[in-house]
């Protein structure tokens, strides 16, 4: 219990994640992990309890009861949910006074990966600290600070779980408005809330097409969802649909289509949702708080709102910390993680549309106007995949970065990170100069590829 935190090797920017069956995605480190984390918040002499949800891939069905089985055999309580959005978790965490929550999805990933994601009593992903302290348990003895038989959890199933996720989006929506005359096309990505949001929007009076709603354990994220919005796009126009709205496998993210089937992004989305509360005085913190990643673009945008951009590292649980640092109530990434504090204490792809829908609703124009608030710089992303040791120590590669950001100076920028949930680096390159972007990304991602060739 009063294990030195050291830095996390099995936790990355978000949870833990891996190819199903295979270590860090097998039955025996998820009963390995229950055993410790359940160890870790088993504390006080009130009865523990866990609330463990997950996504539709088939892997769920080997990972759900072997972290069941490491909670209970420390002694906490087990309340299973099903497949639900990992924001619902987040959500029943808090409602039912549980001392953790559990979500068993790898997001945007396909069927092959899964991961986990721990919620704290509050709601709050775990901090760098809390897993690192999981983490140490795990590598020592654990078997024998297990409970007694006597003090073994149960497990039981919350039939109503859902329902409760359901009236909760419903109410992030103001109670004046209605969804009546809007015909809205929902991508659920064969995922988590596969149920619940064509559900929520319905009873919010839209007209509502679904797609990406028959999980079959393999299908999630496939050629659908907020990855691949493609398939969404071309139905929002057959359809002549208003909006269209694409969730990823465990809908804490989003992408929008508007009316003409073009892709509205996390960036601008922030934006239109800013500039609604900052209207009606419900933005706090005179900011928004986003990612490294995010346009330069939005933040010219906001600050000629006389509001700041905020940036952080990337990872949706950063964002989180800094706006409660900085007493801001809305945040998110570019790629669609949207976080409303007054409504969520995670990303939550449903909500963050819900606060787009209020302002089509409100403004009546077609989403290509209320969705285009700014226009962005061109940007261009590439991902590098690698095996081995990072190239990014190589000191060539350090080079070659170090002369792309002097020849930019101050027309644009460069970003370069390893990404925190695979082995990929992401390469970014943003200027006022489209073409200029695209050659030097092009160049930078040469020069890593060839580096991890060489590894």
């Amino acid at each position: 219990m009063n294990a030195i935190p050291r830095p996390r090797s099995l936790f990355g920017t978000d949870g833990i994640r891996g190819t199903a069956n295979r270590a860090p995605m097998d039955a025996a480190t998820a009963l390995r992990l229950g055993q410790a984390a359940g160890r870790f918040f088993n504390r006080g002499t009130h009865r523990h309890r866990v609330v463990i949800g997950k996504d539709t891939r088939l892997s769920g069905y080997m990972l759900e009861p072997a972290l069941t089985a490491g909670f209970i055999g420390a002694g906490m309580d087990v309340v299973l949910v099903g497949p639900l959005p990992t924001p619902a978790i987040a959500l029943l965490t808090r409602s039912l006074r549980a001392d953790l929550g559990v979500m068993v999805s790898a997001s945007h990933n396909p069927y092959e990966d899964n991961g986990i994601k721990l919620f704290g009593p509050d709601g709050l992903k775990l901090s760098d600290a809390q897993e690192a302290a999981i983490e140490s348990l795990m590598d020592g003895p654990l078997e024998g600070t297990l409970v007694a038989p006597a003090r073994l959890g149960r497990a039981s199933r919350l039939e109503d779980a859902p329902g409760r996720y359901i009236e909760a989006a419903k109410a992030s929506f103001p109670k004046r408005l209605s969804l009546e005359g809007l015909r809205i096309v929902v991508d659920c990505a064969h995922g988590a809330a596969y149920r619940v949001a064509p559900t929520v929007l319905w009873e919010l009076g839209a007209e509502v097409v679904p797609i990406g709603v028959a999980p079959d354990g393999f299908n999630i994220n496939k050629g659908c969802g907020s990855t691949a919005p493609a398939q969404l796009a071309e139905l929002v126009r057959e359809r002549r649909a208003d909006l269209g709205i694409a969730l990823d496998g465990d809908a804490d993210r989003l992408v929008l289509v508007d009316e003409a089937g073009a892709i509205v992004d996390g960036d601008q989305i922030l934006a239109t949702i800013a500039a609604s509360w900052q209207a009606k005085e419900q933005l706090r913190g005179g900011a928004v708080v986003a990612t490294v990643m995010s346009n330069l673009g939005l933040e010219r945008h906001l600050r000629d709102r006389g509001l700041g951009l905020l940036r952080t590292q990337v990872g949706d649980r950063y964002v989180g910390e800094r706006m409660r640092e900085a007493g801001c109530n809305l945040g998110g990434e570019q790629s669609g993680h949207v976080i409303m504090s007054d409504f969520a204490t995670t990303g939550d792809g449903l909500i963050a549309a819900l606060q787009v829908l209020a302002v089509l609703v409100e403004e009546q124009r077609p989403a290509s106007a209320v969705c285009r608030r700014f226009t962005p710089l061109p940007q261009r992303l590439v991902n590098v995949r690698y095996a081995g040791a990072s190239p990014l120590q190589d000191p060539a590669v350090e080079a070659e970065i170090t002369a792309a950001e002097q020849r930019l100076g101050t027309r644009g920028r460069v970003l370069i990170r390893a990404s925190g949930t695979e082995p990929v680096i992401r390469v970014m390159v943003e200027a006022e100069d489209e073409s200029l972007v695209s050659r030097m990304a092009a160049e930078l991602a040469d020069a890593i590829r060839l580096k991890a060739r060489a590894a």
